[in-house]
């Protein structure tokens, strides 16, 4: 009896052994049977960045491409290699303080950089490839564009740029808008009242990030009851030349900008007689000052060669710029001259920057201009018109600007309306690649 007993025990021992060996199995095989989650990618400029170590910084004072290399691991003469066979595509001498980059390295010990990125805006990328063979090329990253409509009425003590600003529109647009109309309204003696419309794109890059306005499509401006139509239009493809023309095909433009500022006020208008503010005396004042802060852009009127650029106790700081055989102007009291002796400049360019230097009691530009060798008051002057748009070109303009007007005039004013956005466009990448 004692014996089947143990017997027992010992097959009840050897059962209990079993169940849990099978237990542990089914465990074992329960862990074997779990897949690891699946990594999503996390793509870049057409890059898997899971795939590397990612550097991300902007260029600072003293960076230099070779440096930016070295400190991962890019051995000089491969520094030079890469250079040597990009410079047709991209110079690595024109990397700006403040632009973004990317560096791309491996994953294994080393680290190695494999490819360099460089943002010069924030849509634009340069990407240089170097991981087996050097590759070159520029890409964009995916943009959308959604186009507004907007219109808006100038209200009293009210400026065009306050109006745009306060209601959202961005500074861009506002500056567009007065560029636009530099030549046609005088944006200082607007009206309670006066109105505009305008059509533009606003750009977002992967559909959520603000990447800033496109040109303005199309405008109108109602200023003492006459309206005032502009229009975008590339007059020449191949150079990327555009301009803004009315619904006559008339060029927007003119010879000479009102202006050589943006942004300013007259404080002192061509005069036979002016009591100098310096000199304590009455004396001829045969230019037109314009007042601005310190440092602000001076833009020349019309386009031309530069033939003096240069210092006197009087004028301080100026430059002159010879347009053609009867026209030249000039620009005094600079805080800096940019442009040089012997320089093209085109319509707009920056020459220099205003400031106090010479006979000046404040910052402010004085702009003179000549006619036919003799000095002439420019505000009073009938300036010549620019160049008509080609006739050949003509058919292709209204085919573009009738449908563009058509929803200007559509646009209801009120105090400030944001009309309907409208996707207009979906921009996909296209680099075009060098080896």
């Amino acid at each position: 009896m004692k014996r089947i007993f143990l017997l027992g025990l010992l097959v009840m021992s050897f059962v209990a052994c079993d169940n849990k060996q099978k237990s542990n199995n089914e465990e074992e095989q329960e862990v074997a049977i779990v897949e690891p989650k699946e990594i999503t990618p996390l793509m870049e400029f057409g890059f898997n960045l899971n795939d590397y170590v990612v550097v991300k910084d902007t260029i600072r004072q003293g960076d230099s491409f070779g440096e930016l290399l070295a400190k991962n691991h890019i051995g000089y003469p491969r520094v030079y290699e890469i250079a040597n066979k990009s410079r047709d595509s991209f110079d690595i001498r024109r990397l700006q303080i403040g632009k973004p980059y990317t560096i791309l390295c491996s994953k294994d010990s080393l680290q190695q950089a494999q490819c360099f990125i460089y943002q010069p805006n924030s849509i634009d990328y340069v990407v240089l490839s170097f991981q087996d063979s050097i590759l070159t090329y520029r890409d964009k990253k995916p943009v959308t564009s959604i186009e507004k409509r907007v219109s808006g009425v100038i209200n009293e003590n009210s400026s065009l740029s306050q109006t745009l600003l306060e209601a959202g529109v961005g500074y861009d647009v506002a500056e567009q808008m007065a560029r636009i109309y530099d030549y046609t309204i005088d944006f200082f003696a607007l009206q309670k009242g006066d109105k505009f419309k305008l059509v533009y794109d606003e750009k977002f890059i992967d559909d959520t990030i603000y990447a800033g306005a496109s040109r303005i499509k199309g405008a109108l401006f109602e200023h003492k009851g006459v309206e005032f139509y502009a229009f975008d239009f590339e007059t020449n493809p191949k150079n990327g030349l555009r301009g803004y023309y009315d619904e006559n095909a008339k060029e927007m433009k003119r010879f000479f900008l009102k202006a050589p500022l943006d942004i300013f006020r007259i404080t002192s208008r061509y005069s036979p007689r002016r009591f100098h503010p310096v000199q304590k005396r009455w004396k001829a004042h045969k230019g037109t000052d314009y007042a601005a802060p310190k440092g602000t852009p001076i833009r020349v009127t019309a386009s031309g060669t530069v033939i003096k650029s240069s210092y006197t106790a009087g004028n301080g700081n100026y430059v002159k710029v010879k347009h053609n055989n009867t026209y030249t102007t000039q620009y005094l009291h600079m805080s800096k001259r940019i442009a040089k002796v012997g320089q093209y400049v085109k319509q707009g360019d920056i020459i220099g920057l205003v400031g106090s230097t010479g006979l000046a009691t404040g910052p402010h530009v004085c702009y003179r201009f000549w006619k036919n060798g003799r000095q002439v008051d420019p505000l009073r002057e009938v300036m010549p018109p620019a160049d008509p748009l080609d006739e050949k070109l003509k058919e292709k303009f209204f085919a573009k600007m009738k449908p563009l007007k058509t929803r200007l005039d559509k646009i209801p004013y009120d105090d400030f309306i944001d009309g309907e956005d409208e996707l207009v466009t979906e921009n996909t990448s296209n680099g075009i690649k060098n080896n």
